[in-house]
């Protein structure tokens, strides 16, 4: 009897059977996360290799400071904020342009380049290092992203005005070597992370969240139209209910 009770108290039950291959399979996720992870930042931190020849690759375009400004006492303070907003726009003409429709012909028009807009989220940044002067040079907007269906707010330049478009060749003179093994591996692990029941896996477990698309979607009610419109309803209704 003794020995009947030691045998089935060994048997394993298929729920806890269940749960350790869930386990295993979770490890070995997490492990070829850690790898992948790893071998990201040894080929980002691959030293670049100067070339024999540089050549030219089209043209590159950004801002700089107005000349007139360079010439007041607050050349360094716009040269500052310039090196934290500003944008790189590549082309392979010196014009700059761009396909577009109108009345049902394609024309070419300029490509317009802005300066680039603070998020909400580096504003309070450290690392960004903005001083209490130059936070008073930006203006908080809020706009809507039809894709994310959400409101987004970021931090925008007053006075773009201070920096003019200069035009350049882009001069390619250095170049990343390349690790066949290194690469033949990252893409095995990037291709296995990559599959949609992974994907989840590494959401719930090791990123401890698991897609919640309801706060994908989150927005606030008040600046919802369906709001608008569902509560000038519900008030519509119950006006016509005190009548009566």
């Amino acid at each position: 009897m003794e020995n009947d009770n030691l045998l089935f108290s060994r048997l394993r039950s298929v729920r806890s059977r269940k749960r350790t291959i869930r386990k295993d399979v979770e490890r070995q996720i997490r492990a070829k996360y850690e790898r992948s992870r790893e071998l990201w930042k040894i080929r980002k931190n691959l030293p670049l290799m100067p070339l024999d020849k540089p050549y030219q690759k089209g043209f590159v375009r950004f801002f700089v400071v107005r000349n007139d400004v360079k010439q007041s006492k607050d050349r360094d303070f716009f040269e500052g904020i310039l090196k934290k907003i500003n944008t790189y726009m590549y082309s392979d003409n010196r014009k700059f342009l761009k396909k577009k429709r109108k009345f049902g012909r394609k024309i070419y028009v300029e490509r317009e380049q802005k300066l680039r807009y603070i998020t909400s989220f580096s504003w309070n940044y450290p690392k960004l290092e903005l001083t209490d002067r130059e936070r008073q040079y930006f203006e908080k907007k809020e706009d809507y992203y039809p894709v994310r269906k959400i409101f987004g707010t970021y931090y925008q330049f007053t006075e773009p005005r201070r920096f003019t478009l200069r035009v350049k060749p882009n001069m390619i003179t250095h170049y990343k070597p390349l690790d066949l093994e290194l690469e033949k591996e990252y893409a095995a692990l990037d291709s296995y992370l990559g599959q949609h029941k992974v994907i989840g896996i590494i959401h719930k477990t090791i990123l401890c969240k698991s897609n919640p698309w309801k706060e994908t979607y989150q927005r606030k009610l008040i600046k919802s139209r369906k709001y608008v419109t569902c509560t000038m309803s519900a008030t519509e209704i119950a006006e016509s209910l005190e009548d009566l």
